[in-house]
């Protein structure tokens, strides 16, 4: 018997293979303006500076991160202060092929802040210097193939694989301000990662009595973000307040909080972050609280679902130092795409 196919189901398995083949496109435009960036980097470098800025992809040195002063955690990669000017113009042009415009901005003003931090300190026992930024390439840019760069330094982590030319991995994404707010001075008031505190807080805010005594996980806001900087990590317990159970006002607070954090990646790498997350299902995932509700007070808080965690601290310096992440369970460093490239390239 012959098997009829709705013109229903036709049409939406057409627009699924364009929709697929869009985001295919998209990612190839993304890794090819990235490795441009990346190649001429390179190509501006001597050749003693090339040697200090680039590793093998398959390095040990490709996965490890952190988010202290190198003082205490000594960084490979070649420094910006160690760049000429026009060196470090083609470094930001890479770090820009990574971020949105947001994502930039939020970067860029992270690393001025060690201006403020080192006059706040008044000689301190750590070197605040905007300079002090290390940039590494991993294997060899090419718009086709496997390879991958960081940028790093103190409070900023980023983390790029390209695979194949077609997928890109963004994450660890580690962003950290101190001070969380600047209280004194020509920028009284600043605060670079208003956006990732305000958005959950206003979701918190928003639970009624009952979601809010599942959603507060501790009285007391942890002292520093879960994962730290493990290279692996496991989901995080207790879930808090599951999707499920919120409103739809509520949900919509919900994803602005995460588009604070997807958002400051290239429009791309965005869109390929919610997908994953639509497709492993909005509902499952949980928001979770710890501390005071009250701004200017010590908190802290994640988002778990089923492919990726957020966690962002405000505790350090009484409550005016924040360290936030983005990871994947699957994807850091590309461990997910390079599994499914090797076993590829197997048969």
């Amino acid at each position: 018997m012959k098997r009829l196919t709705s013109p229903r189901v036709v049409l939406a398995l057409g627009l699924a293979c364009v929709f697929a083949a869009g985001v295919v496109i998209s990612a190839q435009r993304a890794t090819a303006t990235m490795a441009s960036a990346a190649t001429s980097f390179l190509n501006a470098l001597t050749p003693e500076q090339k040697q200090q800025a680039t590793f093998p992809m398959e390095s040990e040195e490709r996965m490890r991160f952190n988010f202290i002063p190198t003082e205490t955690f000594p960084r490979k990669g070649l420094l910006l202060k160690d760049m000429t000017e026009p060196q470090r113009k083609l470094a930001h042009a890479l770090l820009r092929s990574g971020l949105s415009q947001r994502g930039y901005d939020t970067y860029t003003a992270i690393i001025q802040l060690e201006n403020i931090l080192r006059d706040l300190e008044k000689g301190g026992k750590f070197e605040r210097n905007p300079e002090k930024y290390f940039f590494s390439i991993f294997g060899t840019p090419n718009a086709k193939g496997t390879w991958g760069w960081r940028v790093e330094g103190h409070h900023i982590s980023l983390h790029f694989s390209v695979v194949n030319g077609t997928a890109i991995a963004s994450s660890p994404t580690f962003a950290g301000t101190n001070p969380a707010e600047v209280r004194e001075g020509a920028e009284k008031g600043k605060r670079v990662l208003a956006l990732q505190e305000d958005s959950a807080r206003a979701l918190v805010t928003a639970l009624d009595a009952t979601q809010r005594k599942t959603a507060v996980i501790n009285d007391v806001a942890l002292n520093e973000i879960v994962t730290t900087n493990q290279v692996d990590i496991n989901p995080l317990s207790p879930d808090g307040l599951k999707v499920a159970a919120m409103t739809p006002a509520q949900r919509d607070l919900l994803m602005r909080v995460i588009d604070a954090y997807a958002g400051l990646m290239e429009p791309e790498i965005t869109a390929d972050r919610m997908a994953k997350i639509k497709t492993a299902g909005i509902e499952n995932i949980a928001f979770a609280w710890a501390g005071s509700i009250e701004r200017g007070q010590k908190h802290y808080y994640r988002v778990q679902g089923p492919t990726f965690l957020i966690e962002f601290d405000n505790a350090q310096n009484d409550g005016n130092h924040v360290h936030s992440i983005w990871r994947d369970f699957k994807g850091d460093f590309g461990r997910d795409l390079l599994r499914e490239h090797i076993k590829t390239a197997a048969h």
